[in-house]
């Protein structure tokens, strides 16, 4: 049976970030080229770590993927001990000379080989649940991130805002780095919803 992951981290690299600006950089060029002026870029860049301990959201969310991982990860081992302690009972009985046909044998066999199927079905459909919820949150997180930098980028206009993720961006200038203000404001307008926050309460009970 493959083995369940608890959490997998938000897919929050790809979540954004685009182009911000009103032109594209081939009309800029054009348009200052025939003017005879040098073309500049004006281009930011927020840290990815940061951004994820620090989002609300992201934290919110990641409290309830945990919870849910957890709970399925011990659903999946009661079962699997469940299923062992019953393939256990099945051999005993046989060397102890248990069954009286050949038919009884085989229906013992066949009742451990569906529990050993039921159980894989299980795994795979949990799994597969766990994955579309996650990708429902990183949906959530990626339009919550591009609608707040569209509004955050009317005054700022930017031409980029790039994502700083480990050594991506080898050299990069903190006075560039608007991390800060991008975790500031989304936070700020950041309201958990209801159902989320019960969830978020459960998880934090189930850790006391």
């Amino acid at each position: 049976m493959k083995k369940f992951i608890t959490f997998m981290a938000f897919a929050a690299a790809t979540v954004f970030f685009a182009a911000c600006g009103d032109k594209n950089e081939e009309e800029t060029t054009t348009e200052t080229a025939q003017q005879g002026e040098t073309v500049g870029i004006k281009i930011a860049y927020v840290e990815l770590d940061t951004l994820m301990s620090q989002y609300q959201l992201y934290k919110d969310y990641s409290e309830v993927l945990t919870r849910k991982g957890n709970n399925i990860q011990n659903t999946l081992a009661q079962k699997q001990r469940a299923l062992e302690s019953h393939a256990a009972a099945v051999q005993k009985k046989y060397e102890s000379n248990g069954f009286t046909t050949r038919d009884e044998v085989e229906r013992a066999q066949a009742s451990i080989d569906k529990e050993q199927r039921d159980l894989a079905e299980l795994a795979d459909r949990l799994q597969s649940e766990f994955a579309m919820e996650q990708a429902r949150i990183n949906e959530e997180a990626r339009d919550s991130i591009q609608s707040f930098l569209k509004r955050y980028n009317k005054t700022k206009k930017y031409d980029y805002v790039m994502v700083k993720a480990g050594d991506n961006l080898l050299v990069a200038n903190p006075k560039y780095n608007i991390t800060n203000d991008i975790v500031k404001g989304l936070n700020k307008r950041y309201k958990i919803k209801p159902e989320v926050a019960e969830q978020v309460k459960a998880a934090k009970e189930a850790k006391d």
